[in-house]
């Protein structure tokens, strides 16, 4: 089969190409999957440049995520049949024609999910489900997060309208709130213009904004915080621009600000298995009522790596890199 392999870490536009590797085959408790579509997410990327949390040995395949049909069962294994979709969202090796998954880690796609949602449908979306419901915020209550345009950030702002919990997005160009506001997804402020403190008090009025989420760093983690109300909670899920975090020690002294860290490879295992079955069915609701919207970008074959590599990095991006094997 044809799979995407890496022999050192680098660019991912240099380093991944297509192999022809052995075809896997499921032991006990497992399952062979034909891939049929697996999105690029920034985590995927930083694994082949090798400065994410997870370090592969080299030569490593590469991707995580991807919706697939079942071709074989292994010995053991029950609930699922060949031929039926399922998706998965922690599966190293999916950038692939075929990936053998782990049966308790696949889901089940309704039908009414079609290929290009269900493709998406863990990482990013179950991450911003469980991000948001970690948040513990009461229906009224207002939160600030930054990259409000990105996958998650917008994912979010849906998830958290539809429980009634306010959400202000803070973008770093003005042409995000317009891309945002397209989509149905207001309270959206651009940090490049010198005035937009104001404009949030606009928004948000007296209020307090009881939780901040940053996936930026640098600078724009501070000026979460500094939005917060006494006793707020700054989230840290990315560091798109800065892995350093330049937050006024005033403010967490004086407002008593807690910081902690979000990521779903701690968050989920740990997460009890009524709670996981609970988002996920809120998500299957939204995704198929069309509440939650998951637009693609642009799909590439494996081959074109490269292009998809860059894409994801484009600014302007409104949905998201998928790959087709």
């Amino acid at each position: 089969m044809r799979a995407l392999v890496q022999q050192k870490f680098g660019d991912p536009a240099e380093v991944l190409e297509v192999r022809e590797v052995p075809a896997p085959q499921p032991g006990p408790g497992e399952v062979l999957v034909r891939v049929l579509l697996s999105p690029v997410h920034n985590h995927d990327l930083w694994t082949a440049r090798g400065t994410y949390g997870f370090k592969p040995e080299m030569p490593a395949r590469s991707g995580t995520e991807f919706v697939g049909v079942v071709e074989t069962l292994g010995e053991g294994v029950d609930g699922l049949v060949v031929g039926q979709r399922v998706a998965s969202g922690g599966t190293f090796g999916a950038w692939a024609e075929f990936v053998v998954a782990t049966a308790q880690t696949l889901i089940p796609v309704p039908d009414a999910i079609g290929d290009e949602a269900a493709s998406q449908l863990v990482s990013m979306p179950f991450s911003a489900i469980a991000l948001l419901d970690s948040l513990e915020l009461a229906e009224g209550d207002w939160f600030v997060q930054n990259a409000a345009n990105g996958a998650v950030g917008r994912l979010v702002a849906q998830l958290a309208a539809a429980r009634g919990v306010h959400v202000l997005g803070l973008v770093r160009r003005a042409d995000g709130v317009a891309e945002l506001r397209a989509q149905g997804i207001g309270d959206v402020v651009a940090t490049d213009d010198d005035g937009w403190r104001d404009r949030v008090r606009e928004i948000v009025g007296d209020a307090p904004i009881r939780a901040g989420v940053d996936s930026v760093g640098g600078t724009a983690a501070g000026d979460v915080v500094s939005l917060l109300a006494e006793g707020g909670r700054l989230v840290v899920f990315g560091a798109m621009a800065s892995p350093t975090l330049e937050i006024s020690s005033g403010d967490v002294i004086f407002k008593q600000v807690t910081v902690t860290g979000f990521w779903g490879s701690k968050v989920f295992p740990a997460m009890a298995a009524g709670k996981r079955t609970s988002l996920l069915g809120e998500l299957v609701t939204g995704i198929a009522s069309g509440a939650l919207t998951l637009p693609v970008e642009h799909v590439y074959s494996l081959a074109q790596i490269a292009e998809a590599a860059r894409g994801n990095a484009a600014p302007g991006r409104r949905g998201k890199i998928l790959l087709r094997p």
